[in-house]
Formats: structure tokens, C-alpha cells, sequence
């Protein structure tokens, strides 16, 4: 059995400031560059977790709270939140920083999962999440409804299977 990991260790940040190559003609970030950004934060935080090679499998909620401007510095925090037997969901928070007033405020958020695989690409398994917080928990115990409710709707569980998901209801 492999031996657990807590979210701390899995932990990735990545800063990065806005150039006019990255924005539209509004002068704003664009989506695709910041879900490319946090698309890399996150498999850094999951190989971090698993010490392995992963791949996306799902972009599973992404939150544009506000526009990001062109000159902001963006920091991207992310944590593996829930790893199961092959996948892991991480949990992504992008913070906007005036680079003139230096206010940060947290913008954006989104919920990845990725796959860990072999050399073969090939699924292989990952060691469990620790949750060391109650913030962590809660993360935790939200990463199994939102993986029940995915496997509901992508015909994989039948929703009578989705225990925990029927927890909230009765």
C-alpha cells in the first residue's frame, strides 16, 4: 500500500504577469491563458502528490469571478484535494495583485482532476490524501460527491450507488 501524503506536500503556486500577448482587445486576460495556467499548477501539485507522470482528465469547475487586467500579477495556488485509486481532483485559486497598489484579491477558482500514469500511459494507482485541515476536510469530503455525481452523469454509477450523494438528501 502506498504511504499517504498530506495537501501541504502536493502544494503548488505559479506567478505570472499579464502581458498584451495574453489578453483580448478589452485588455483583460484571456480565459484560455489562465485555464492553460492553471492547467499546469495543477499536475505540478499533482505529480508533486503522486511522483508520478499525470495527465488532465477533466476541467471539472472553473469560476471567472472578475476580469484580470493587462499589468496584474496572477498567483495560482493550487492543492490536490482527494486522490482515489488512479485520479486525483486538485483545487485551484487564482489571486489578482495590483502591481500598483499591491491589493491582492482571489479572482478565480476551478477543480481539476488528472490521472497518474506509467511510462505506457497507462492508469496507475496514487497514494491517499491526508487531509490535515478543516478547510482540507471539507475539500475532501466534497471530492467524493463531485466524483459520484460525474460518474452519475457520465453513465458510469447508477445514482442509487452514489451513497454519499444520497447522504445529503436524507
Amino acid at each position: 500500500m502506498l504511504k499517504g501524503k498530506t495537501a501541504k506536500e502536493s502544494a503548488a503556486i505559479n506567478t505570472e504577469i499579464v502581458l498584451p500577448n495574453d489578453t483580448n482587445t478589452l485588455g483583460n486576460l484571456m480565459g484560455g491563458r489562465l485555464l492553460h495556467w492553471m492547467d499546469i499548477v495543477a499536475a505540478v501539485s499533482c505529480q508533486r502528490h503522486c511522483g508520478r507522470i499525470v495527465v488532465t482528465a477533466s476541467v471539472n469547475n472553473v469560476s471567472f469571478g472578475q476580469p484580470i487586467k493587462l499589468g496584474n500579477i496572477v498567483t495560482l495556488h493550487s492543492k490536490v484535494s482527494r486522490a482515489f485509486t488512479t485520479s486525483m481532483e486538485v483545487f485551484i485559486e487564482v489571486w489578482v495583485e495590483d502591481s500598483f497598489s499591491g491589493e491582492k484579491v482571489q479572482c478565480n477558482e476551478a477543480i481539476y482532476t488528472f490521472v497518474a500514469v506509467d511510462q505506457m500511459g497507462n492508469p496507475i494507482y496514487v497514494p491517499p490524501l491526508i487531509p490535515e485541515t478543516e478547510e482540507e476536510q471539507i475539500r475532501y469530503d466534497g471530492a467524493l460527491r463531485r466524483r459520484q455525481l460525474s460518474l452519475i452523469l457520465s453513465g458510469k454509477m447508477k445514482p442509487e450507488e452514489a451513497s454519499e450523494l444520497k447522504a445529503l438528501f436524507v
